[in-house]
């Protein structure tokens, strides 16, 4: 059975909505647990995300525990 054009492209919709959540989740994860550096995580993600070296670097800096340094 040949699926239609409306499936198709609710296929291809969900394929990339999948695509692009996996994509930001280092950004997401660090805005979920307000990291210090949120700023320099999603900097990282959107424009070296793409690489998988680049991605896994910003999914490491947005799970790394936050120390607070007391004076």
């Amino acid at each position: 059975m040949e699926s239609g054009p409306v499936m198709g492209g609710v296929i291809h919709s969900s394929t990339l909505l999948v695509v692009l959540v996996l994509y930001f989740l280092p950004s997401v994860v660090a805005v979920a647990r307000k990291t210090t550096h949120q700023g320099s995580v999603v900097v990282i993600n959107v424009f070296l995300g793409w690489t998988f070296v680049g991605w896994v670097v910003a999914l490491a800096m947005a799970c790394r525990t936050n120390r607070v340094v007391r004076d």
